[in-house]
């Protein structure tokens, strides 16, 4: 099955680079700058033409997979005609798909944000009662009107039309800055504070593409900013609080819905040592308490307890209290 977990993030790569020769051009691009995969794998001879021959294999792996889907595709579309005297199935909701134009360039002009599908609720019968407090229903009720059915926003983040696209982490917060074509680092006006942030082209002193407060404070030590490729600017922000969601960037910009973000799942593997300590243990209270057993604090202070009481036989605690 696909791995459709970053399309979101894709499609928002592919609205920004705007053509399928610079889309590829940015993933190259970051496979050389970020990783050894031009050098090949251990004791290969040739690392660029091992890079090359995988690539190839992954294209020609995909290019398998669209005939397949194509075939399937085809063969699914005469039977559902067949059956179509019988039942009519519903009409699918279509998917967002970003088409190349004739020149090679992404067409979003008809790409629309997808909506989450809103599930349909039956009445109750005439003769059920609602044992809900009207506390209940008006919270209820404000929950469904603050919910717009959007998706999550891709990548976490968000778009600021003219200025800039961002995505989000529990860490950190990544901006992309459009810039004009072969911008150099020397070419930019760059302040990344505590609390504020300043972008702007030197060549046009006094004109800022931003130049407002962030909505949270950020490790300006941990924080960089780089040019790829000559037209845009990406920066990476280190969060000061790491373990909260950020609704925008800079005060003033369109803000997302934090509530809909859906996180990455993690492992235990992925936490440091005291972390993970902490989550395995609620972990295992979790199931004592689903067993009607007592926590592991609560069950160490009893094992103390029956302990002493061996040592100490002559002691009555039968009226004793314990918390």
């Amino acid at each position: 099955m696909d791995d459709e977990r970053f399309d979101g993030l894709y499609l928002q790569v592919a609205q920004t680079t705007r053509g399928i020769e610079p889309l590829l051009d940015t993933v190259f691009s970051f496979l050389r700058r970020k990783t050894d995969f031009f050098a090949g794998p251990p004791g290969a001879e040739n690392g660029t033409q091992a890079a090359m021959d995988k690539v190839q294999e992954v294209v020609r792996k995909h290019a398998d997979l669209y005939e397949k889907s194509l075939q399937k595709s085809s063969t699914s579309s005469t039977h559902k005609k067949k059956r179509a005297a019988v039942t009519i199935p519903p009409p699918k909701k279509k998917e967002t798909v970003i088409e190349m134009d004739p020149q090679g360039e992404f067409d979003i002009s008809n790409a629309k944000p997808e909506k989450a599908a809103t599930a349909e609720t039956k009445s109750p019968p005439k003769e059920t009662k609602s044992f809900v407090s009207e506390e209940s229903k008006k919270t209820d009720d404000d929950d469904d009107n603050k919910d717009t059915g959007e998706t999550p926003p891709a990548g976490n983040g968000g778009t600021v039309d003219g200025k800039y696209v961002w995505t989000q982490t529990l860490s950190e917060v990544n901006i992309t800055i459009p810039l004009p074509d072969n911008t150099r680092g020397r070419d930019l006006n760059v302040t990344m504070a505590k609390t504020h942030l300043k972008v702007g082209l030197r060549a046009k002193a006094g004109e800022w593409i931003i130049n407002a407060p962030l909505v949270k404070p950020i490790i300006c030590d941990d924080s960089f900013w780089t040019v790829e490729d000559g037209n845009r600017l990406v920066m990476n922000l280190q969060k000061l609080h790491q373990q909260e969601w950020w609704e925008a960037v800079c005060k003033g910009d369109p803000t997302i819905d934090i509530r809909k973000i859906q996180p990455e799942s993690s492992s235990l593997s992925d936490l440091d040592g005291e972390t993970r300590k902490t989550v395995e243990k609620m972990m295992v209270d979790q199931r004592r308490k689903a067993m009607g057993l007592p926590s592991t604090d609560e069950q160490q202070k009893l094992d103390m307890l029956e302990k002493f009481k061996q040592q100490h036989p002559e002691m009555d605690f039968s009226n004793a209290k314990i918390t």
